[in-house]
């Protein structure tokens, strides 16, 4: 403390001497002894009240939206800053109200970094940092006195295909993960490897939804796509909508019989769904929860209630903001091809997901580590988000790969002075395969696509497809906008007419005034030209339907068929492009009671990895085809293997039982729904959310 206090008079007096309007003495009699004194007393005024005061002001102010707090960060920062020179013994220091913002905000960041690399190196200063948390825990609880084996942190680096995770490693990108694998550091000699690194295959619908829900809950049955219409609701389901998420995951629990992977002592930062974790922080799941229940916002007053975590996340906020800016405009100028429009308020999307959902969770799982939780589930979104409208290999998303990099350092770093020794996995949920948009390639959407195969106008402008990227439902909930009408936009005017969906290149088709899925034959009589329309169109790759004849049928172009039944590898039909795994994928999700009347699957190029996305995306995930179906699971070597010999690693609920089985190893069981799991694990008392993350360093380089 004493350190950080110095640095911060020491940057007081520069500013001071930097900046016209900010004087620290009356005028040109003051002594150097006495100007310093008139420093020290204001840092360590403005260092107390930052400690006292901005609690209090961050937990009232987390009743406006979250962005909005950002936007405040500045001024309640000087306004602090005004009140400990004003309350100054000496009476001597002053500035102006622009001149006080921009001085706090210098000072606060200056004296985070300070903290953090002081934390972080100096093992006395860390170990007594943890002596307080681990006394604060040892008072509150009635358990054991310290946790029991290892814990287990699961970082999924959302989007991060394995093909890009072997490249980035292979360019240096990511030298964390690389040491991991056994890379030597450079000018160094050979180095032993501490993880193993497996790829793994995704259902059909390979997007967070489907994925996260296996994972965390065992079961991801009848999630068809990343949004699909249920006919006996009428409603749109969409994974990243806070109605359908809750609703997801309790289906998967009333069908699996157990809470889920984070059922004992866990803790759930950043996801689509909780896992059963009782620790909860960003959680889409419980965001449609009003009242003092919902702690999904909890991770934000547990970041922001320390001022220099406010004052560096919004300082990168609106660094990441100028940088999409200007690299958007950069392809633009160059006419890089392909490219999505973004403008609007994408910049500031991106910037949430890459900077405010980064430092909110990483921080969280910082804090989880602290606390000696047993097992600790985050999502990192930044790649998947910037990935999307920059391309999965593009040099925007290989900078994201550094910086979800330097997280991780940082997290191992933590790993190493917890409570408690922690396993470190990552994984991803899925990964993204390029290619330009089906618009951009035929100028028409698929849903003009159906529309003329079913006789019915086209309009001359279409609209504009929304993204599936998961950042924008957390960007929605923070900023309080209503969510629960988006199914709105995907109505058709009559109910006779097709509903179209899109998930990547995916696409949905639905007769809502059809109670049941229809078949083929229903289809043939009332739309003759909709399925061959649909399955000679080449940016389509196959259809399926569902056959009175056959119980499912897979359509192709020139007339290609092949029964569900009869799907194999050795017998692919129209998927024979889509590599091994395709039969299988299909075949269950024609099982799933609300798959859609027509599914329709992009066209892949097997050469060149591409894919068309039926949204405004150049790099997509939801349907077959390419990298988007080959996500990676990073595994400690202390860990059993996730699969024996030649065994393949298939579906999202193939890798919750390999994570269960590591908890387990780990003497971290857990325990059917209903059952009286305990809430506390050994010897850890459940701190509140405003406990899960104490501040601590996050990419200083960033601001």
């Amino acid at each position: 403390m004493l350190a950080v206090w110095a640095v911060s008079t020491l940057t007081m007096l520069v500013l001071a001497g930097a900046l016209p309007d900010f004087r620290l003495q009356a005028g040109t009699g003051e002594s150097s002894t006495q100007i310093a004194v008139t420093a020290a007393l204001g840092a360590g005024v403005f260092g107390l009240l930052s400690s006292l005061v901005w609690p209090l002001l961050v937990r009232a102010l987390l009743l406006v939206p979250a962005l909005v707090l950002g936007l405040l960060v500045f001024f309640l920062n000087g306004s602090l800053l005004l009140i400990a020179l004003w309350i100054n013994p000496f009476g001597q220091g002053e500035a102006a109200p622009e001149t006080a913002v921009v001085v706090a905000a210098v000072m606060s960041a200056v004296a985070s970094a300070t903290g953090g690399a002081l934390a972080v190196r100096d093992d006395d200063a860390y170990r007594r940092r943890l002596y307080r948390l681990a006394d604060r825990r040892r008072r509150h609880s009635d358990g054991p006195p310290g946790p029991v084996g290892p814990g287990t942190v699961f970082l999924q680096l959302d989007g991060v295909g394995h093909d890009v995770l072997e490249a980035a490693t292979a360019k240096g990108l990511m030298p964390t993960v690389a040491a991991w694998l056994g890379a030597p550091a450079p000018g160094t000699g050979h180095a032993r490897a501490t993880h193993r690194l497996t790829p793994w295959r995704t259902d059909w619908s390979s997007q967070t939804g489907a994925a996260q829900l296996g994972i965390l809950h065992g079961s991801n049955h009848d999630v068809p796509a990343f949004r699909w219409y249920e006919k006996e609701s009428r409603e749109v389901m969409v994974c990243n909508r806070p109605s359908s998420a809750a609703e997801l995951q309790r289906r998967a629990v009333e069908r699996t019989g157990d809470g889920g992977l984070l059922t004992v002592d866990g803790a759930s930062r950043g996801n689509l769904f909780s896992g059963g974790a009782d620790q909860l922080a960003l959680v889409l799941s419980i965001a449609a929860r009003r009242g003092k229940r919902n702690r999904s916002r909890a991770g934000y007053f547990a970041y922001f209630s320390d001022p220099a975590n406010a004052v560096r996340t919004a300082m990168s906020f609106a660094a990441d903001v100028l940088r999409e800016i200007g690299q958007s405009t950069r392809a633009r100028l160059r006419e890089q091809r392909p490219r999505v429009k973004r403008g609007g308020l994408y910049p500031f999307i991106r910037a949430f997901a890459t900077v405010v959902e980064r430092d909110v969770v990483v921080a969280a799982v910082i804090g989880d580590m602290f606390a000696g939780r047993a097992a600790i589930y985050a999502d990192l979104v930044a790649y998947d988000e910037v990935a999307h409208h920059s391309g999965p290999h593009s040099r925007d998303a290989e900078k994201i790969l550094e910086r979800l990099d330097r997280s991780i350092a940082l997290i191992a770093q933590v790993a190493e002075h917890a409570p408690r020794a922690y396993r470190i996995v990552l994984l991803s949920d899925h990964g993204q395969s390029p290619g330009e948009t089906f618009l951009g390639r035929y100028g028409l959407t698929l849903g003009n696509l159906v529309r003329a195969g079913c006789g019915l106008p086209v309009p001359r402008k279409a609209e504009r497809t929304h993204s599936g990227a998961e950042a924008r439902s957390a960007v929605r909930a923070a900023l309080r906008i209503p969510v629960e009408e988006g199914g709105e936009e995907h109505r058709p005017a009559r109910r006779s007419e097709p509903v179209v969906l899109a998930s990547g290149n995916l696409g949905l088709v639905s007769f809502p005034d059809v109670p049941h899925r229809m078949s083929r034959e229903e289809i043939d009589a009332r739309h003759p030209a909709l399925l061959s329309t649909l399955a000679n169109h080449p940016g389509v790759g196959f259809v399926l339907v569902r056959s009175e004849e056959h119980g499912g049928l897979v359509l192709g172009a020139h007339g290609s068929q092949i029964p569900v039944a009869e799907l194999s590898d050795d017998r692919p039909g129209p998927l024979a492009d889509f590599g091994p795994g395709a039969a299988d994928a299909v075949r269950r999700t024609h099982g799933f009671p609300h798959t859609a009347d027509i599914m329709v699957n992009s066209w892949y190029d097997p050469q060149e990895g591409e894919v068309l996305a039926f949204e405004e995306q150049i790099g997509s995930h939801g349907g077959l085809g390419g990298c988007q179906s080959r996500p990676f699971l990073l595994s400690p070597l202390a860990l059993s293997a996730p699969v024996e010999g030649k065994e393949e690693l298939v579906g999202a609920e193939h890798i919750h039982r390999v994570l269960r089985r590591w908890l387990r190893e780990a003497d971290g069981p857990q325990v059917p729904v209903g059952a009286q799991a305990p809430r506390r694990g050994a010897g850890n008392r459940a701190t509140s959310p405003d406990e899960a993350a104490p501040a601590h360093p996050q990419d200083p380089a960033d601001a």
